[in-house]
């Protein structure tokens, strides 16, 4: 029988579970703990690892199963407390969840994580802290509106500088990361090609979907949670919805999309066009966003620059 693994982890300490013989062990959330469930999860030889996103706990575990060529996805919680109440298990422990982990494993057989290397681990971190400068920026400028006290409206304005100078060094690290590593400088370039897609999106796209370019379009539209699902049951016939996948990407693709619907011909023809046909915006915006991401998919496939001309929207 194949052997399927899913953990559970915590700050401190992990918890393993094996099937089908469903021993559960625990080991320290360290890089001893790690190299011991290496070793032993490399002699059962798994089909599959599976494990929860927990924020950034997960990366030191997974970045060593990847190094020992290990199948590794790591899910959306979400999906696994789903799975859980489908299976009757309310009860919550760790040793529980590593159990459920590898019984969702064994059952869903979710797509193995692409392997993010060091360099665009880096990249990440650094992306991700740009966009918590952002939302320190907008909630200390919403702040600065309703402040009455000139004490106050200068401490806000001495925070807002200080985060204006951060935001400015984290952009001239992450120019100067891409333009240092070929591979993501090339397939930054392809993305900031396109119409409506700037060098943050870009930046954005090349680290948090390092899958672009090697699924299918209906597989792509997917992860980002931009494909319509059907609702329908007997004779009803739901709206279709989208929903799930990377929420993070969608909703920073919702105002790359408004520029392109602006300014890119090609997805501004076709808004255009489902507002004629009777779409309401926001299902059109919706429906463009889905197209745009489909191209850059097709485009870093491709290895290719954006051409209108090679660009057929159906």
């Amino acid at each position: 029988m194949e052997n399927y693994v899913g953990i559970d982890i915590a700050k401190h300490t992990f918890d393993l579970c094996g099937l089908p013989r469903q021993d559960i062990r625990q080991f320290k959330n360290d890089p001893e703990g790690i190299r011991q469930a290496t070793r032993m999860i490399g002699q059962l030889q798994p089909k599959l690892v599976v494990m929860e996103a927990t924020g950034g706990y997960e990366t030191p575990l997974a970045a060593e199963l990847y190094a020992a060529g290990l199948p590794v996805a790591v899910v959306n919680p979400r999906r696994i407390r789903d799975f859980a109440r489908a299976a009757g298990q309310i009860a919550k422990t760790d040793k529980l969840d590593a159990r459920i982990i590898a019984q969702f494993a064994a059952t869903m057989e979710p797509m193995p994580t692409e392997r993010i290397n060091e360099n665009t681990q880096k990249l990440k971190a650094l992306v991700a802290r740009r966009r918590q400068l952002v939302g320190l920026h907008t909630a200390e400028s919403n702040r600065l509106e309703h402040a009455q006290s000139k004490a106050i409206q200068r401490s806000i304005a001495a925070v807002l500088k200080a985060i204006e100078a951060q935001l400015e060094t984290m952009d001239r690290q992450i120019e100067e990361h891409i333009h240092n590593t070929p591979p993501l400088r090339q397939r930054s370039e392809i993305l900031d090609s396109a119409p409506g897609v700037g060098p943050t999106t870009a930046h954005m796209l090349v680290t948090e979907l390092p899958e672009l370019g090697r699924l299918n379009r209906r597989q792509i539209a997917a992860l980002v949670g931009v494909a319509p699902m059907a609702r329908d049951s007997g004779t009803f016939r739901g709206k279709r919805m989208t929903g799930g996948g990377r929420k993070g990407i969608r909703s920073r693709l919702f105002m790359p999309t408004l520029v392109a619907v602006r300014h890119n011909p090609i997805l501004r023809a076709y808004y255009t066009r489902l507002i004629r046909h009777g779409k309401c915006k926001m299902v059109a915006l919706v429906a463009v966003m889905r197209k745009l991401i489909c191209i850059l998919n097709t485009m870093i496939k491709n290895n290719q620059l954006w051409n209108p001309n090679l660009i057929k929207i159906t």
